[in-house]
């Protein structure tokens, strides 16, 4: 009997380990969050942006022989138990222009939890739920509609979303 794997949906996880004296500076992440959100600004280019971005195309490249193409960065914060409209990074009507992978990467999270959204062949709306803590990432396929949940009530969790497109 032959067995070939058709289709499969990939989801991983991790903490960002970078070497020493070269740790992610959150602070600035959450700064450059915190200007570009409320004014829908585009997220702002940075020296800790670029390495955390380097950091997750290397160990993709490295781990899984996928090279990955920054597509998209912005910022997210949400309040104290508040959930997030269900979020999808793609067009539909667009797919040759949206991005393959969606980063969620933890600045400053307490309590945040993730929702992933899949299809199991005939076992349609499934979903999988992960904790995102500081200095984490999740990452997904793109067309995988997620939300996101601050499941305490004393500070916003702010989140960095980056996609990407593999080559």
């Amino acid at each position: 009997m032959k067995h070939k794997i058709l289709s499969l949906v990939g989801l991983f996880s991790g903490s960002v380990k970078m070497p020493k004296n070269f740790e992610i500076d959150r602070d600035i992440l959450l700064k450059d969050i915190l200007r570009s959100v409320p004014n829908n600004f585009d997220f702002p280019f940075s020296k800790t942006w670029d390495m955390l971005d380097t950091y997750i195309r290397e160990r993709f490249n490295v781990e899984y022989g996928t090279k990955l193409v920054h597509k998209k960065t912005f910022g997210g914060c949400y309040k104290p138990n508040e959930i997030s409209q269900p979020l999808l990074n793609i067009n539909p009507v667009d797919l040759l222009h949206s991005p393959d992978f969606t980063l969620l990467y933890g600045v400053k999270t307490d309590k945040c939890m993730v929702r992933i959204f899949y299809d199991d062949n005939r076992r349609k709306g499934r979903s999988w739920d992960v904790e995102l803590k500081n200095n984490e990432f999740i990452v997904f396929p793109s067309t995988n509609m997620y939300v996101i949940s601050n499941n305490q009530k004393d500070s916003l969790n702010s989140i960095l979303t980056i996609t990407y497109e593999y080559i």
